[in-house]
């Protein structure tokens, strides 16, 4: 199998022969393709033609369709031995707005001719709801509290249930904040240079971090080693309120801090997105993450993800 920790290992020739599909080939998954590119076949998913050219300068074979589209996905089915799914649900669900039919739509595609022989689900750890700053691990309780974390719990439904009734092995990441300093808007200095002010130590919240590069590395393992119908969570070691992530990465980048405040007054002055991320308090236990799919963290915590790669 590929080595996940040094993407230049060489791949066995059982391996050579598989085809990867990557639903959801954003930041992450181009990750991904780029450590595994040139040592198995790459397929990524787009709804939008503009980026069918970039694919295919990033060694990726575009196929156009569409998740919200069914009819769309049957090229999908006997496509790829195993399936990287980031395609996050639909951002307003409608009627039925706890859903994630894209999801469901996929599993119904993949379905229809030789099945995969993994999947893996990313999904994030928002489905936990507030938890008080306890430490969290996978076997507790879902208790979601927003309507895109709703849409979260459905699409983990699906996977499990499409793993437990075909037999294929699924796998399902549940990811916290991303950050890389060479992603978009993936990491705090846009937030420090508006001034957006954070909550004041009494009244602030635990949040966990991934670095991008380890998130990738973590969607490798779960393709190759995660164990079937398991969730594992793609964290960090990195154990800080929200303000003091925000205080570090202002005393890295020699900016100032920010400005703390009390929640009623955070709640006059930020965005209703925002304020939801503001409102949850956990720290995640990253001990399925090491143990079961061996991954060694490059950045085992913001304080050396934050800077730039050196050169």
């Amino acid at each position: 199998m590929p080595s996940i920790n040094s993407p230049s290992g060489a791949l066995p020739a059982r391996f050579r022969r598989e085809r990867l599909l990557i639903v959801g080939c954003g930041d992450v998954g181009q990750r991904v393709a780029r450590d595994l590119r040139g040592r198995m076949q790459l397929v990524a998913l787009t709804s939008s033609a503009d980026r069918v050219a970039a694919l295919r300068t990033a060694g990726i074979r575009p196929l156009v369709g569409n998740l919200d589209d069914r009819a769309t996905l049957r090229r999908l089915a006997g496509l790829a031995t195993r399936v990287l799914h980031l395609a996050p649900p639909a951002r307003d669900g409608g009627a039925a707005w706890w859903r994630d039919q894209r999801t469901v739509s996929l599993a119904q595609a993949l379905r229809l001719r030789s099945l995969p022989s993994a999947l893996v689900y990313g999904s994030t750890s928002g489905v936990y709801g507030d938890c008080g700053g306890a430490r969290v691990s996978e076997t507790r309780g879902v208790r979601p509290d927003t309507p895109r974390s709703h849409r979260r719990v459905d699409a983990e439904r699906a996977v499990r249930w499409f793993g437990r009734s075909t037999g294929v092995r699924t796998s399902i990441l549940r990811i916290p904040g991303i950050y890389a300093p060479d992603r978009e808007n993936g990491t705090p200095r846009g937030r420090l240079e508006r001034g957006t002010p954070v909550l004041r130590r009494e009244d602030d919240v635990y949040t966990s971090h991934i670095h991008a590069d380890d998130l990738a590395r973590a969607c490798m393992a779960a393709l190759f080693r995660g164990r079937p119908q398991r969730v594992v969570h793609a964290s960090d070691d990195t154990e800080l309120r929200m303000g003091d992530y925000f205080d570090l990465a202002a005393d890295l980048y020699g900016m100032s801090r920010p400005l703390r405040v009390a929640r009623d007054e955070a709640e006059r002055q930020l965005p209703l997105q925002l304020l939801s991320f503001m409102g949850e308090s956990r720290r995640l236990d990253n001990t399925r993450l090491k143990r079961e799919l061996r991954v060694r963290l490059e950045h085992p915590t913001v304080h050396t993800g934050l800077l730039p790669a050196p050169g």
